[in-house]
């Protein structure tokens, strides 16, 4: 197999090395702007070739082609990837919104040769300096086909999937951009928008800002992000945001009432509600508006990882709150997520994890 990316950053050199890692005979061809990440590539053996451009000698062979470019590339390399593929080629993206591309596949004929792929992991990092071989282990990889997609190339690459150690996630695009509009672009929206709301209200002294802590900058985190990237993706998924954003106001103007009318009731109701639903996700919070005492760590997907992270926290008399894998990493750092009951015991398992060399990150 001949696999091409065009495009070698973080998502693209993460996938890359992945797929050299579990699978060193497929030949891999990678073109980037930056000749730099395409030069280190080369040189670290996770490509084969390093492409001048999207040409058919250099991405005419190609069983398979990543397109892993910004989304606002899209058009110019799809008009490009048209003339070059090979008509058996599978082509397939990585991008955040499937509907957009989706629409520009449909215009230029290529529905059944493509799938669209979204892997739910990702970092603040960029650049194919900071690719990672583990990025996408045990990570949900939604794929969503075409109305015209082969059966059997559809499995085909579920299973290269697999082979990155993913989890492979089947849906319309339709339903992919309602779903990760819910799930992760309305709440980018939201956390903004409290920020801002604050940072409004806030008094000449900085009260506010001064005493932000525990819940409200675990809700506000995600708020952090890139603005260039959320602008592209509100742009490009603007028909769901929308309405969800709709349905949340009309949420909010719901609650807003019955608080007005002192209905106490109710509004144990709302929270109760929210609570049992929020605690039944897999690594559960148990409430939002308090403190999170949690390390992300990077861990190898082999037998027993996750046991030697806990017998080492027990070994140094450190209690765990809860434990788990995340399968939605495209905004958070890390594999395993560890839950602590304070402060101190976080603080200790992150100092003995680094001594022994685990990767770690402080969710404080």
């Amino acid at each position: 197999m001949e696999i091409g990316f065009v495009g070698l950053g973080l998502i693209g050199g993460s996938i890359a090395k992945a797929i050299r890692r579990t699978a060193p005979e497929i030949g891999i061809t990678a073109y980037d702007i930056d000749r730099n990440a395409l030069e280190l590539a080369k040189r670290d053996g996770c490509i084969d070739t390093a492409a001048d451009g999207v040409t058919k000698e250099c991405f005419g062979a190609c069983d398979v082609i990543f397109l892993c470019a910004p989304v606002t590339e899209n058009d110019g390399n799809l008009e490009q990837i048209a003339g070059v593929m090979k008509e058996d080629a599978l082509l397939t993206d990585v991008g955040s919104v499937k509907g957009d591309i989706h629409a520009h596949i449909a215009k230029l004929g290529l529905e059944p040769q493509f799938i669209g792929g979204h892997p739910m992991a990702g970092s603040e990092k960029t650049g194919y300096e900071h690719a990672d071989e583990n990025l996408f282990e045990n990570v949900y990889y939604i794929l969503t086909p075409t109305a015209r997609t082969n059966k059997e190339q559809l499995s085909c690459y579920e299973q290269l999937i697999i082979c990155m150690r993913a989890i492979p996630l089947v849906m319309s695009p339709e339903k992919h951009d309602y779903v990760t509009a819910a799930v992760s672009h309305l709440p980018h929206v939201i956390a903004a928008a409290l920020v801002n709301l604050v940072r409004k209200e806030d008094q000449e002294d900085g009260i506010m800002k001064m005493i932000a802590a525990g819940g409200f900058r675990d809700i506000t985190r995600i708020a952090s992000s890139s603005p260039v990237m959320w602008e592209a993706i509100c742009m490009a998924n603007s028909e769901k945001v929308i309405e969800l954003l709709d349905t949340y106001i009309a949420s909010l103007n719901e609650i807003r009432d019955t608080i007005e009318q002192r209905d106490g009731e109710s509004i144990r109701t709302f929270f109760n509600s929210a609570r049992n639903y929020r605690d039944s996700f897999q690594v559960s919070d148990a409430g939002a508006l308090r403190t999170v005492y949690a390390l992300h760590v990077y861990i190898p997907d082999a037998p027993g990882t996750l046991a030697a992270i806990a017998m080492i926290l027990a070994e140094h008399e450190i209690s765990i709150k809860n434990i788990g894998i995340i399968h939605n990493r495209e905004y958070e750092e890390g594999v395993l997520r560890v839950e602590f009951y304070d402060g101190a015991a976080r603080a200790e398992a992150k100092k003995v994890l680094t001594e022994l060399q685990y990767l770690v990150y402080d969710k404080s």
